[in-house]
């Protein structure tokens, strides 16, 4: 295994572990949540009006932006050095205010028909609609916030820094927790205090960034062009990138959409159902695709293609161990996961049962979430910013067919499987482009078979182990001990490289300082 392999591995660990306790304080955040709003129609409201900052989010900021950025600052810092990608950064950073400030004021202006786009079935709720309203006016300024968090994660990155953006949603949820504790006990509003603690956190994640950038000799004040070369670069891969970069997100918005139409609830149950996927998706999957970007654009701009191509691989091959035994779990125990973590307060059984079923239906299609990350961030790694916009563009289309075919006689569920369906082939269009451009890159390996046959053992076994949910969910951790031995016994590499890790872990801390 190169150096190039072990490398993501690792940084894919530090962010996984980051990204970890994210998401168990998400998790402790929509069980907050879901039991004080349950899922009704002020929790539609303000998941469509967060989900508005937060779908951009993903679309310009950790998506296109991101993308764009850390190829240009890798090539600056090795053509020109650190000076002028620092000098780079500040000039997007001032892009970045002008343009999305803009947006900001012209989405205030005109939240209303913004909210009858993305949720237009609320036309029949004037209550409902006028909620939504003033929650995306409140929360819509988020964007401006975590887009200068994207570009110090991009900046960070680039350095072999990645603890500090990931530990970044963290302070976010936190402080959303603090806001809907202090909405209940006082008697507040709590959709309105939801929104504005979405905009406190957005603060406090913008200045944890700050000291990291600091060790590194940045500063925020310094020397900038508003036409500066590598900004000029940057723009010219970023435009297509907007699309491609994040059709998964587009596809949950598109479902958002066409839920409105549906049952009250059904955005929520969507919404609950999507956050159990992200937990091993942003763990496992986002944390792989993130580190691998910037090894990937290194051996692209050096030229070494056979390790691209070995980098790629593995990449994908690490994602799949992972992400394999994820799908499994989450297929298997859906029902107990749901109960056990959101089943209380205004949470009815009947929402419990929906949200389940719609999370099988998002885990159908989890492994391919995860894989279209690194292969997207191999075509920006070779500067091709077309392929990915082309691929997303027929999957988007697929995803808005197969939803309007399947939302009616399969409800919510239909609509989460068009995503998860609609995923699987954008996988596909992007292999076999990649394929055509650098030749064959990669094949279904011995350990993505081994990892498939496990996944379905562990999977099984779970979900025919006639105990409590309570007691399903605590065995989750002796079902992964079990894979995880397993597949070193079969002697796979992923798992040897785990342990590994975990061993040089326990003798650094036993060694004495």
């Amino acid at each position: 295994m190169t150096d190039h392999v072990k490398s993501i591995a690792k940084n894919a660990s530090v962010v996984g572990a980051a990204t970890l306790l994210s998401r168990v304080l998400g998790f402790f955040r929509d069980v907050i949540v879901a039991s004080v709003l349950g899922a009704g129609p002020a929790a539609d409201a303000f998941y469509v009006a967060y989900r508005l900052p937060n779908t951009l989010r993903r679309l310009f900021a950790e998506g296109s932006m991101t993308m764009a950025f850390v190829p240009v600052f890798s090539s600056l810092r090795q053509e020109k050095g650190d000076e002028a990608a620092f000098a780079m950064t500040r000039s997007a950073l001032v892009w970045l205010l002008c343009i999305l400030g803009a947006v900001t004021v012209l989405a205030i202006l005109f939240a209303r028909p913004l909210t009858m786009l993305i949720a237009p079935g609320f036309a029949d709720n004037p209550e409902q609609m006028e909620l939504t309203v003033q929650l995306v006016r409140i929360v819509f300024p988020y964007i401006i916030q975590i887009s200068i968090v994207a570009l110090c994660m991009g900046a960070l990155n680039s350095m072999g820094h990645f603890l500090a953006p990931a530990l970044a949603t963290s302070e976010l949820n936190t402080v959303i927790i603090i806001g809907c504790g202090v909405a209940w006990l006082f008697g507040l509003d709590v959709p309105h205090a939801l929104a504005w603690s979405v905009l406190v956190g957005g603060m406090g994640q913008m200045y944890m960034q700050h000291p990291a950038l600091k060790r590194f000799g940045f500063r925020w004040i310094g020397p900038w062009k508003f036409l500066d070369e590598g900004v000029v670069r940057m723009g010219k891969l970023m435009l297509p990138t907007v699309f491609g970069a994040a059709v998964y997100q587009l596809n949950i918005v598109v479902g958002t959409l066409l839920a409105s139409f549906l049952a009250a609830g059904s955005i929520s149950a969507l919404y609950y159902a999507d956050r159990l996927v992200q937990f091993p998706l942003g763990v496992f999957g986002a944390a792989i695709g993130t580190v691998a970007l910037p090894s990937l654009a290194r051996l692209s701009a050096s030229g070494q293609m056979p390790e691209f191509k070995h980098t790629l691989s593995a990449s994908m091959s690490l994602t799949l161990f992972i992400c394999l035994p994820a799908t499994a779990g989450l297929m298997a125990l859906a029902h107990p996961m749901v109960v056990v973590l959101f089943g209380r307060g205004a949470f009815t059984p009947e929402a419990a049962q929906a949200t389940s079923a719609a999370l099988m239906a998002y885990a159908v299609g989890l492994p391919a979430f995860a894989c279209v990350r690194p292969l997207v961030s191999a075509f920006y790694a070779l500067h091709d910013t077309k392929t990915p916009v082309r691929a997303g563009f027929i999957s988007v289309i697929a995803n808005i067919a197969l939803g309007a075919a399947l939302m009616f006689p399969l409800d919510l569920v239909g609509l989460a499987l068009a995503t998860s369906l609609s995923s699987w082939l954008n996988v596909w269009l992007l292999g076999r482009a990649l394929r055509a451009k650098v030749g064959p890159w990669a094949e279904l390996s011995r350990t993505t078979w081994i990892s498939a046959g496990l996944s379905l053992l562990i999977g099984v076994g779970a979900y025919l182990t006639p105990v409590n949910n309570y007691a399903a969910l605590a065995l989750i951790v002796v079902w992964a001990v079990a894979y995880i031995g397993m597949a070193v016994a079969l002697r796979v590499h992923e798992a040897d490289m785990l342990m590994d890790f975990i061993k040089k872990r326990i003798a650094r801390r036993r060694t004495p300082a």
